[in-house]
């Protein structure tokens, strides 16, 4: 792990194209009156207009390719991405399978070793940790586990990662864009944080209901309307405490591939506190960091990490922001967003992350709509 401007003297991993159609940021309004010649009223031309954005989302839309791990440009020896193409050449075919044998026969059992040391150690001590009284020790004695157990974590997945700046201060809220969930092992092996997120069972809600004992973490169901005024009033007393760790929160509310930045959830932004900006960019040639959890459960994707090359990303702590005068929490999510995006060099979309597991709200069908109805009035005030 390095800090500092080391990178300096290193390109940035730049994605591959963002699409197969290339499209040019054009306004509704341009885009209508092209085929049309003019006009205020409603012309049969406008239907083409709406096919054509059709077609165009069936083929490549900028939202669903969010939620599959990103393709790249070049191979990088994990997997076979075309089985057809075994033996288009001996000496690759033979370094894929040297490649195989160092990642399963060397790397991947001690990276096993060395998590199993890491959750191990992390259950024990904060276990024991969490039966003392409520006291400086008590606090002290946390952050030193918690750190020491992260980084054990984050070495078996040989993590290369670069920080830049300082990480948030106490009394305030961290967010950061969401890929998967090492960026919570990312982030904690830098610095001590309280964590609030989505429940889990398995060996993830093992781990959590262990974590909660030692550190004020907030844990909480999604689909429950009365978790969420619960949750809204543990965030306000926490950040009142500037003596409490920083919350860490990732207000997508879900995993997004690495290359775009999705909605941010308005409610971390509605407190009044300082928010802590940060930006974390994965490099997909060593390994991809993204978590399909429609496709893999926590277990495999863990050894899938685990059996790659190595986690390389930088982090950047971004100034702290707070929220301007007449500026709602909206806006505010979305000024936090764009920064985000533009340090981290992601795309910035305004679309919900939820559209991973659930169907597009009418909402959105009906602001199509009110566009369209817009550009009707404007052009036939021109005429």
């Amino acid at each position: 792990m390095e800090r500092g401007a080391k990178e300096r003297n290193q390109q940035l991993y730049k994605p591959c194209s963002n699409g197969i159609i290339a499209k040019e940021p054009v306004s509704l309004e341009q885009e209508i009156q092209e085929p049309r010649g003019g006009g205020g009223e409603f012309d049969m031309s406008d239907i083409l207009y709406f096919c054509r954005r059709g077609v165009e989302s069936i083929v490549d839309d900028e939202v669903t390719k969010r939620f599959t791990a990103e393709e790249l440009e070049s191979w990088n020896l994990l997997t076979r991405s075309n089985y057809n193409l075994h033996h288009i050449s001996a000496r690759l075919t033979v370094l894929w399978g040297l490649g195989v044998l160092i990642r399963y026969g060397f790397l991947l059992p001690l990276r096993v070793t060395l998590a199993v040391t890491g959750v191990g150690l992390l259950v024990v001590l904060t276990s024991i940790v969490g039966w003392l009284p409520n006291s400086r020790m008590k606090k002290y004695l946390s952050e030193k586990v918690n750190l020491m157990c992260y980084r054990i974590c984050v070495r078996a997945l040989t993590a290369i990662i670069t920080y830049h700046d300082r990480y948030p201060k106490n009394g305030g809220i961290c967010v950061a864009n969401h890929t998967s969930p090492i960026d919570v092992l990312i982030l904690a092996s830098d610095g001590c944080y309280s964590m609030v997120g989505q429940a889990h069972g398995g060996l993830m809600g093992f781990i959590q209901k262990t974590l909660v004992k030692a550190c004020p973490h907030i844990w909480f169901e999604r689909s429950e309307v009365k978790d969420r005024h619960l949750v809204a009033k543990r965030l306000s007393d926490h950040v009142a405490d500037k003596t409490k760790l920083p919350i860490l929160i990732f207000p997508e509310g879900t995993c997004i591939n690495n290359t775009s930045v999705m909605m941010f959830k308005k409610g971390s932004f509605e407190i009044d506190c300082t928010i802590y900006p940060v930006a974390i960019k994965y490099d997909p040639r060593f390994g991809n960091a993204f978590w399909n959890s429609s496709k893999f459960r926590m277990v495999t994707y863990l050894l899938h990490m685990m059996s790659s090359w190595a986690v390389v990303c930088s982090v950047w702590y971004l100034p702290p922001m707070k929220r301007e005068e007449g500026e709602d929490a909206v806006q505010f999510a979305n000024r936090v967003k764009s920064a985000i995006a533009r340090k981290g060099g992601l795309v910035d979309l305004l679309w919900d992350g939820g559209l991973k597991r659930s169907k597009v709200k009418e909402v959105f069908k009906e602001e199509q709509q009110k566009l369209y109805s817009k550009v009707l009035v404007k052009l036939l005030s021109l005429r």
